[in-house]
């Protein structure tokens, strides 16, 4: 599959075309032929005119691509390797909403063939893609999981606004359900991805991977927002107190600020959750997200 990627004999699929997936879907589209999902129309619109609806993205950066833009599953089918990145919400019970992942598999599984890959990027809970995802795949499409089409996950790195920290110069984490999807998935994603890529041990431990990049930085942020707070009272100035305490080679140097993004106030709830369902109740939810 591999080789028919490059030769432009099938197409990689981009599912979900926002913040995330937009930016994926040009960069492979440079290189080979894309696919770009979405069911917003109003969006797809846009998008076919050179246009980011999330404003992230300038009109030049659309040119030159090969991409079709569209809501149709007929299309979709021209696929061989689909890249699922639909945004994974909570609720207003704070629980996962995976309502839009669902959504996508479905869209995704009317459109499998046998030998086909997915690949799915959201953020979500260990265990969302076999347990939650793959039974979706399987129901929709009528086919065998790794048996007749394989599935990774891979979480995606896009911080908005960062023109430093771009796709092409982050490490990509892989994962797949077999040494054979491994390989393929990581050969996929480094013909965009400049600096590389890591091949995590299991699909399980990519997306644990994943929700502890964002946990951490919530709770270190909260910290520093909470330390603020007690040095303000105490009329010192914060950042003279971590520039002193950053001259130490293991400091974490995080500073007081809003928790940037919509997934870092969102992703702790995922684990915490997965925590309950396993039995365990965490503490964790006391440090985060302070809304």
């Amino acid at each position: 599959m591999y080789q028919k990627i490059l030769n432009k004999e099938t197409k990689v699929a981009l599912i979900g075309l926002g913040y995330v997936g937009l930016p994926i879907a040009l960069a492979f589209a440079r290189k080979v032929s894309v696919i770009g999902f979405d069911i917003n129309e109003k969006r797809l619109e846009m998008m076919r005119n050179g246009i980011d609806p999330s404003e992230e993205l300038e009109k030049s950066e659309f040119e030159g691509c090969d991409i079709t833009f569209t809501s149709s599953i007929e299309e979709l089918k021209q696929a061989s390797f689909f890249i699922i990145a639909v945004p994974t919400p909570i609720d207003e019970h704070n629980l996962p909403d995976l309502k839009p992942l669902i959504g996508a598999s479905k869209s995704v599984g009317a459109a499998l063939k046998p030998g086909d890959v997915v690949v799915y990027e959201s953020t979500v809970y260990p265990g969302c893609t076999e347990e939650d995802c793959i039974p979706v795949l399987e129901e929709v499409s009528g086919l065998k999981y790794i048996q007749d089409f394989k599935v990774g996950y891979s979480p995606e790195r896009i911080n908005p606004g960062d023109k430093e920290h771009t796709l092409s110069k982050i490490t990509k984490v892989v994962s797949g359900c077999d040494d054979e999807s491994l390989d393929l998935i990581a050969d996929v994603y480094r013909i965009v991805v400049d600096a590389g890529v890591f091949k995590a041990a299991s699909i399980k431990v990519a997306e644990a991977a994943k929700i502890i990049e964002n946990t951490q930085r919530d709770v270190n942020i909260a910290l520093m927002n909470e330390l603020s707070i007690i040095f303000n009272k105490a009329g010192i100035n914060t950042y003279d107190v971590l520039e002193a305490a950053g001259t130490k080679w293991n400091f974490l140097k995080f500073v007081p600020g809003l928790v940037g993004g919509h997934c870092i106030g969102v992703d702790p709830y995922y684990l915490t959750y997965k925590a309950k369902e396993m039995g365990y109740h965490s503490q964790g939810y006391k440090l985060w997200p302070r809304h």
